[in-house]
């Protein structure tokens, strides 16, 4: 199996680059190869960074997107993780084949995290979209029938997809409101459901300490703003009504259609 996130417009709140971060730490995933980001990457919108060593020697580190390897009970898995190419993106779609033909790559699985209108204070609303109507009946997924701008994800998806590979993606919504503070929270809750479709436990302790935090980081941002506390109370009611009318999982407290609307405005609103 492959799992690939990607840092830039998809990766609100850092939920879904947190989550594949806590995946390679937590598995001890070993580093298998980096894609040359030369080819594909605006370093003046992306830039590298100067790095000192002890004898402050000055080095360049290069925003690579890295491959790590890993062997679970019951599958091995690769991981993706990097800044969203710029630059040919069929080309850097055909790099990523490249690494599943070798690897005999049955099925990968995107991470992505958008801005909502959904409370900090519920469960992180998640929606999961197939093309595969196996993966779509075992995992209850959903199909998509968005059409419009997409992203280094949709492309790549479209790459595996043509090639046998069954792929998959999950969104997790972060609340518009606290758009500046990360959300382990949410990296919680791709990090879960990925590990659900993989068959391996999900190594969530390293996230929970932070989950804690950051409700009470974003209780502490609006809490003296009125007006940020009476939206927050009508998002609640919204999340609540659809809970009890639609007698949803409590991990997905928010109608699937409303939060599939919300990841296709969010698309369509892209440059």
């Amino acid at each position: 199996m492959l799992v690939a996130g990607f840092t830039g417009w998809n990766d609100a709140g850092d939920a879904a680059s947190t989550a594949l971060r806590t995946m390679i730490e937590a598995w001890g995933a070993d580093a298998l190869a980096e894609i040359d980001p030369e080819v594909f990457t605006d370093f003046a919108t992306v830039r590298p960074h100067v790095k000192l060593d002890e004898q402050h020697r000055r080095s360049i580190v290069w925003p690579t997107v890295g491959v790590w390897s890993v062997s679970l009970p019951g599958t091995d898995v690769l991981l993706v993780l990097g800044p969203e190419p710029a630059l040919r993106w069929r080309a850097f779609s055909e790099q990523i084949l490249g690494v599943c033909e070798k690897f005999n790559v049955a099925m990968a699985i995107s991470l992505g995290a958008l801005l909502a209108d959904v409370p900090h204070s519920r469960p992180v609303p998640l929606i999961g979209t197939a093309t595969d109507d196996l993966l779509i009946d075992r995992f209850e997924l959903q199909r998509s029938h968005y059409e419009g701008p997409t992203g280094i994800v949709g492309v790549l998806h479209d790459t595996l997809h043509r090639a046998g590979v069954a792929t998959a993606s999950l969104w997790a919504a972060v609340p518009g409101y606290a758009s500046q503070l990360p959300s382990p929270k949410a990296a919680m809750a791709l990090v879960e459901r990925a590990c659900t479709m993989i068959g391996t436990p999900a190594p969530l302790a390293a996230l929970a300490s932070g989950a804690a935090e950051y409700d009470a980081r974003v209780a502490a941002l609006i809490g003296d703003d009125d007006d940020m506390v009476e939206y927050l109370s009508r998002l609640e009611e919204i999340s609540d009504d659809g809970e009890a009318d639609d007698d949803l999982p409590e991990a997905e407290p928010v109608d699937p259609d409303a939060l599939m609307s919300e990841v296709e405005q969010f698309l369509r609103e892209q440059d």
